[in-house]
């Protein structure tokens, strides 16, 4: 039997939700290890002189831990 842990991050990126989220495994992946999944709970984006400059998400990272 696995036993799953789940963390919640935000991530940002100036390019899309999309890569924010690859942003937050990627950032996650130097200290966790057999990551198996994410979850958008949450997207927002920062607008300055009517632009959207950042694109932000919270998310929960799930992964398996090591026996």
């Amino acid at each position: 039997m696995s036993i799953v842990k789940i963390i919640e991050v935000l991530a940002e990126s100036e390019k899309s939700w999309d890569d924010a989220a690859k942003v937050a495994v990627k950032q996650a992946s130097k200290t966790i290890k057999n990551i198996k999944s994410i979850y958008i709970e949450n997207m927002e984006a920062k607008v300055d002189n009517n632009k959207v400059v950042k694109y932000r998400i919270n998310a929960k990272i799930s992964f398996v831990l090591e026996k």
